[in-house]
């Protein structure tokens, strides 16, 4: 019966998408291509209307199986994406979008920038308003592509003779570089999202030709407008943007205050404390042994001398003026329950003591002032160190017997 008929080739349909999905999950691509040959054949007997299309189906599988075949080309890829350009025109401008990825990855940026201005010059209808958000990616892609020429032309320029503008034809077509990457650029970041690459550009132009207030506009648009979402690398371009206008440290401990609010991981955390720790506030020299205290606790920072360095140097000062006590002790007691095996382990003092003194003295001088003399990971250290008659090690651990009553009020 019809009926029959229908349910038979809907499973067998089913089967047939399983049989692709196992292939692709075992990188089988040439198996994965002769089982989508068989649904496209099949799918002219299919009349079911689904919610992701058969197209749409055959795109995204089509796609990643021409990706990864061992006897794809170019030139197929090219012609595949062609024909997934007609079958839907809901689809139209994602499919050139992923056509453009694939060009610029196999470094054809000529025929990327053909295809965005192709792409751009596209109207289908109500389907041009629908898809207005996509259109603005293609331009705003194609802005990208600009800058991109506009780089080259600019070191060109700044290549060859001695005040670097030397050809009057090579700066014009920079500057006609620059006004179309500046157009698209700046309508892409207009909308609520995230556009790092979009914004680390536009910023750049407007530097190069001067325009700092433009460029701190954006940045801080981005950084702090509302409507965008949280995104720690708007922090870093700000800070970024301001260390190199030669910006008051208040800007720039501003900046980084709210990346360590968001992030306490980043990299940027050593300048902030740094920052802080120079500060005659008292308040902002206890922000910063706050900040060096929650970058250690992520793994990433274990073996990082430079962090370790800098917790050492206040930790040490605060111990010998014994002023203070209070900060090592408030952010010592979350931490003393998991710290002494996450760093200060027998295990971990063999391991630094191998691989990197400095950081081993480092660490060793913190345990000692965090744990007393008797911590592991400062015994193994000072003993190694005095046993390699290094000077410094025979210096630390006097420092610690000496402050050991100290050291025992901070550990509890």
């Amino acid at each position: 019966s019809s009926n029959e008929h229908k349910l038979n080739f809907k499973k067998s349909k089913e089967a047939c998408l399983s049989y692709i999905q196992d292939a692709l999950l075992q990188k089988q691509w040439k198996r994965a291509a002769e089982f989508l040959t068989c649904y496209v054949e099949s799918l002219e007997k299919d009349y079911s209307r689904e919610h992701i299309g058969p197209s749409e189906m055959i795109w995204r599988i089509g796609t990643e199986i021409l990706r990864h075949h061992s006897q794809n080309s170019m030139k197929e890829f090219n012609c595949f994406m062609e024909q997934m350009k007609t079958l839907g025109v809901k689809r139209y401008l994602k499919v050139c979008l992923e056509h453009v990825f694939h060009l610029l990855c196999n470094g054809q940026i000529d025929e990327a920038y053909q295809n965005l201005s192709l792409a751009e010059s596209w109207r289908f209808g109500e389907q041009t308003a629908i898809q207005d958000k996509e259109m603005k990616l293609i331009q705003a892609y194609r802005g990208l592509l600009d800058y991109y020429s506009w780089s080259k032309q600019k070191n060109i320029l700044l290549e060859h003779g001695e005040d670097g503008f030397s050809d009057l034809a090579v700066e014009q077509e920079m500057h006609g570089y620059f006004r179309k990457a500046a157009v698209n650029l700046k309508e892409i970041i207009k909308i609520p999202g995230v556009w790092d690459i979009f914004v680390k550009c536009y910023v750049d132009l407007l530097e190069f030709y001067g325009d700092h207030n433009e460029a701190h506009q954006v940045l801080n648009e981005y950084a702090y407008n509302s409507k965008f979402p949280a995104n720690p690398n708007a922090h870093v371009y700000l800070y970024q943007f301001l260390k190199r206008q030669g910006e008051s440290k208040k800007s720039l401990i501003s900046a980084l205050k709210i990346l360590h609010d968001i992030v306490p991981s980043h990299e940027l955390m050593i300048d902030f404390n740094t920052m802080l720790q120079k500060s005659k506030k008292r308040k902002k020299r206890r922000l910063g042994l706050e900040v060096i205290f929650a970058a250690l606790d992520y793994a990433g920072w274990k073996e990082n001398a430079k962090a370790w360095s800098c917790l050492a140097r206040q930790v040490k000062q605060i111990v010998i003026s014994e002023k203070h006590l209070d900060w090592i002790k408030q952010e010592w007691n979350s931490r003393k329950d998991w710290w002494p095996a996450f760093h200060f382990s027998r295990y971990l003092a063999k391991r630094n003591w191998q691989e990197n003194k400095s950081l081993s003295y480092e660490k060793a001088l913190v345990a000692g002032i965090l744990l007393g003399k008797d911590c592991k990971y400062f015994k193994y250290v000072s003993h190694q160190g005095c046993k390699a008659q290094l000077k410094r090690f025979r210096i630390l651990k006097k420092f610690v017997n000496r402050h050991n009553p100290v050291c025992l009020r901070i550990s509890g």
